[in-house]
């Protein structure tokens, strides 16, 4: 039945092995694309056919609709799955897709655009009664008008992207001198990572649990909830650890979820699968809308492992027309947790590391799967996002779920490139999570404190390492890429250079936490600052990153707003008076 289909995944990473995984299943032939720096990639591997995207960068690459569905014509493909990020809650790719006359394995394009507009999709919330704070109806034009708002409804507010999601374009502000800083910044990152500024703002629930409820609903009109998570442990409003069902909320909290996620999703006539996400603060128990997720999330490993169901397997088969497996949402007899693999340094703040995995060993045994994208040997490029792998462990209750999480962490080995396993092992040994659960979305920045070991690792000397030639066969002119160390008779492991200890030998220096550009100093030239302040941000990957003080004492600036820097480049001085 599924055989005559072929299908490809808009995406790299371990979500298109994943969703390659699930084609297999149903004897469904793959398609895979890759960037250059994809070529070696494990989802490559698998696929049954992989085509070049022929270029380095997101837009040059998993951005580009035109490319994209210039090789599903040329693979002959009859599917397309967006996997998450990337184009995946765009609603112009979904309309593209179909009018090339393929299968869109997602929402339809109009429920896609009523969700993605936050502005919207907070009315809709609100027309069918679902919990809301205060926000804006209409996008802010202008810092004053966020300001009003913050003198209106008192503090804090946060300040999001109208079009955005996954944490970027959203800003906390907690002053009022701050919000009209806070907003451009916001304005900035929600314009490079979406192609569009537009920001609301709402009131910001303070020490807030962060649940959700995963989704899924046919074309025949059946909606479901497939069960909640809870998504809490966040550092700047990106997610690290999930767990499903969401624990510790009383059957009210619960009842009020499960009801407006389906009233929300019936009134845009929803289809596929979708998430729908909430704020619980923890000191009224008030519960409020957040928004709705209009793809397969990050953390959909937790919902199938207590639910029994394969999530992208049913996206597939409602893409197909086929009614859900599940009528209701099934009873929950374990507890799953995820715990995010990125290559970031916890030791530096969680700045990405990039450059190759030569060493790593996962752990087994009852109770544990890994959704992977790396292998030993994989190159973490500097150009996409830093998520390696996704360690899910479960177990009968939440307490055997935590011990064999203890065990799986233990056992799981990665070098050549800084990784979040040792937060990982650390939140295991701490109440606040393990006990009496008083984790909340700034929990990280505000609650915990840990001294991690410094990691080693490894450093891309090229940031070019792939050659493309033309050559002519059997009288047609043909393109092919070769990788540079297979043309220089060099080795992979020739063409990466260790770095022994990431270490900070000169202690005045401030060295610059990403490569990235410098797009403002917080402080003045030779101001007097403490440890932690907040000196500078950066900016990369459509991201900012506040770089902070690693001393106290009088600031002598070195680099120049606009200009790029290298990760560990000396963009400051701080001496000690």
């Amino acid at each position: 039945m599924y055989s005559s289909h072929k299908l490809l995944i808009a995406n790299r990473g371990e979500i298109a092995v994943r969703v390659i995984q699930a084609c297999k299943d149903l004897a469904i032939r793959s398609v895979a694309i890759y960037a250059d720096d994809d070529m070696a990639s494990l989802h490559v591997k698998m696929a049954d056919e992989a085509w070049a995207l022929s270029g380095l960068t997101a837009k040059e690459t998993y951005l580009d609709i035109n490319k994209i569905l210039a090789i599903a014509k040329k693979a002959q493909v009859t599917m397309i799955h967006p996997g998450y990020g990337f184009l995946s809650e765009r609603a112009d790719f979904a309309q593209a897709v179909l009018d090339a006359g393929l299968i869109w394995v997602g929402p339809p394009p109009k429920a896609i655009q009523q969700l993605g507009d936050k502005i919207q999709a907070r009315k809709i919330a609100q027309s069918v009664g679902a919990p809301l704070v205060q926000g804006t109806a209409q996008p802010l034009q202008s810092a004053e008008e966020a300001l009003k708002f913050a003198k209106q409804y008192g503090l804090p507010i946060a300040i999001k992207a109208a079009y955005g999601g996954g944490g970027r374009g959203l800003k906390v502000a907690w002053k009022l001198e701050e919000v009209a800083s806070l907003y451009e910044s916001a304005v900035r990152e929600a314009t490079a990572a979406f192609g569009r500024g537009e920001c609301y703002v709402e009131q910001y629930l303070d020490k807030p649990r962060h649940i959700e409820a995963q989704i899924l609903a046919d074309q025949l009109g059946h909606i479901v909830v497939v069960g909640t998570r809870d998504c809490s442990l966040q550092r700047r409003n990106q997610k690290l650890v999930e767990e499903a069902p969401s624990p510790f909320i009383s059957d009210d909290i619960y009842q009020q979820i499960v009801s407006s996620s389906i009233k929300l999703c019936r009134a845009v006539d929803y289809v596929g699968a979708g998430t729908v996400e909430y704020l619980l603060s923890q000191q009224n128990s008030k519960l409020s809308f957040l928004e709705v997720n209009t793809r397969l999330q990050v953390e959909h490993p937790v919902s199938e492992q207590t639910s029994g169901l394969d999530i992208v397997v049913e996206q597939i088969k409602i893409a197909l027309g086929e009614p859900l497996s599940i009528q209701a949402t099934p009873k929950t007899q374990t507890h799953a947790i995820e715990f995010r693999i990125n290559a970031e340094d916890p030791a530096r703040g969680f700045i990405p590391s990039f450059g190759q995995i030569s060493k790593f060993m996962a752990p087994s045994g009852i109770g544990i799967r890994l959704d992977t994208g790396v292998f030993q040997g994989s190159e973490v490029s500097r150009h996409f996002d830093s998520l390696l792998a996704k360690l899910i462990v479960t177990g009968p209750t939440r307490e055997i779920a935590i011990q064999r999480a203890k065990r799986a962490l233990a056992a799981f080995e990665i070098e050549g490139v800084a990784t979040v396993l040792p937060f990982h092992k650390a939140v295991l040994q701490h109440p606040d999570f393990v006990d009496e659960f008083k984790v909340h979305t700034r929990w990280i920045e505000q609650d915990f404190s840990h001294e991690y070991e410094v990691q080693q690792r490894s450093m891309i000397q090229d940031d070019h390492p792939f050659a493309r030639f033309m050559i002519e066969i059997d009288g047609k002119l043909q393109q092919i890429g070769l990788p540079k160390e297979f043309l220089n008779f060099q080795s992979a492991q020739q063409h990466v250079k260790p770095i022994e200890e990431v270490k900070v030998f000169d202690e005045k220096a401030l060295l610059a936490p990403i490569s990235g550009v410098i797009t403002a100093w917080k402080v003045e030239d030779n101001q007097m600052v403490e440890k932690g302040d907040v000196v500078a941000v950066m900016e990369a990957m459509k991201m900012e990153v506040q770089v902070t003080a690693h001393r106290s004492g009088q600031i002598k600036q070195l680099a120049q707003i606009h200009q790029n820097y290298s990760n560990d480049e000396k963009i400051a001085e701080i001496h000690a008076v």
